[in-house]
């Protein structure tokens, strides 16, 4: 039996959402008797958000679908500083105009997953530059620096990892869990948001906030964060043997999304199925317990699933067809191509120009194991010059090669 009254919590419980919770009671309670706006935040480093960030995003779907009001909070003001959590080095920094058409970019998969409106319960886009960017240094320290202890900072994971690693933090870097507490504070005042969300690590971030809402306006705020995602290997979501696996389809076609979730761990299927997919749970029971060679069929159900919600039913459909010409020894029309120039390439060049490999080192390594074909004949030799036909690394990168 559930241990909570809110469809909300309910919800997010049943589908293995909730690590941490500050005040679980308190914020069952409010989610059972009104509408609660609840936020996550997003940096914006990149064009495209990669699939760690899928299940943040998914956490805002699952609070619409329990009839509460999804913010999405975009830092841009927060970009130009840079999250410390998890890194051992500063972040590069960006210019405006990049951060801009960053999150013109990035918003895109949230109106594939969110009903954006002016509802009570539709969702909103906000940037904290909009605030944080008209704050003076003196106004800030006066509005918000007498909440926050060095001492206390000095203890949060963030901050305490890199100095026990003896790896420098700058003082723009340290100030960033201020900024990301004020965000909260901001918000409950702007938005009448009571609740924050996100990953495990951000924990200390968001009681940071709470405590701020709490001293400056007696305001009741709640925390929710996530389990720290991994897949069953114990490597990180988000990551792939060929680089990250981006949201947008501008930074990786939906051939290569669709197979990223095709391929994953037998283990990992349950879980996906209920993190990233709207499927009812009994639906959800009947494919776990398929076993043997029928699990790629369960597979193949979260890989449509998934990228239906993430690049909309026709590229759902393309990539599964494609997948099935592709074994079936056809020639799929969303499997990647790339034009051998006029001047030629050696068979190694091209396996990296098209992304199987990250360099031509990588290339030569998987050559001389025995990994690369064309057209189904061995490539013995990474400096043979490149011909039109199927290129295959090992079983499951495919693409084709064309004369230019």
């Amino acid at each position: 039996m559930t241990r909570f009254q809110s469809s909300l919590l309910r919800l997010l419980d049943e589908r293995g959402y909730i690590h941490q919770l500050t005040d679980g009671e308190g914020l069952d309670a409010l989610a059972a008797k009104q509408i609660v706006p609840g936020y996550i935040g997003f940096d914006a480093t990149a064009p495209s958000l990669h699939i760690g960030s899928l299940v943040q995003i998914m956490m805002l779907r699952r609070l619409q679908q329990a009839g509460h009001k999804p913010i999405v909070l975009m830092g841009g003001g927060t970009t130009r500083i840079g999250d410390p959590t998890g890194r051992d080095e500063s972040r590069k920094m960006l210019s405006d105009q990049a951060i801009d058409d960053n999150i013109s970019s990035i918003q895109t998969v949230f109106e594939k997953l969110l009903t954006f409106g002016d509802g009570p319960t539709d969702a909103v886009m906000v940037n904290n530059h909009d605030w944080l960017g008209k704050l003076g240094y003196i106004e800030l320290l006066q509005e918000v620096g007498t909440h926050f202890t060095v001492n206390r900072m000095l203890t949060f994971d963030s901050v305490k990892l890199r100095l026990d690693r003896e790896q420098p933090m700058t003082f723009l870097e340290f100030n960033y869990m201020i900024l990301q507490g004020y965000d909260f504070w901001h918000l409950s005042r702007s938005h009448h948001s009571r609740l924050q969300m996100g990953g495990s690590d951000q924990w200390g971030n968001i009681v940071n906030g709470i405590e701020l809402g709490r001293r400056k306006d007696g305001a009741e705020l709640f925390g929710l964060t996530t389990p720290l995602l991994t897949t069953a290997d114990g490597a990180k979501m988000g990551k792939s043997a060929a680089g990250a696996v981006w949201l947008n389809e501008a930074q990786l076609p939906s051939y290569d999304f669709w197979q990223y979730w095709r391929n994953c761990d037998d283990r990992d299927v349950d879980r996906f199925l209920k993190l990233f997919t709207d499927l009812p749970l009994d639906e959800i029971v009947r494919l776990e317990a398929l076993e043997g060679s029928e699990v790629n069929d369960a597979k193949v159900v979260l890989a449509n699933e998934v990228t239906r919600l993430c690049r909309g039913e026709e590229a759902a459909r393309r990539a599964e067809e494609t997948a099935r010409q592709t074994f079936a020894g056809g020639q799929g029309e969303d499997l990647p191509v790339l034009e051998i120039p006029a001047e030629g390439m050696t068979i190694a060049a091209a396996c990296t120009a098209i992304g199987f490999t990250a360099s031509n080192g990588e290339a030569k390594r998987k050559i001389a194991e025995g990994a690369l074909w064309v057209d189904e004949e061995k490539v013995t030799d990474p400096n043979a010059p490149a011909a039109p036909g199927k290129l295959r690394l090992g079983k499951k990168k495919f693409g084709i090669l064309k004369a230019a």
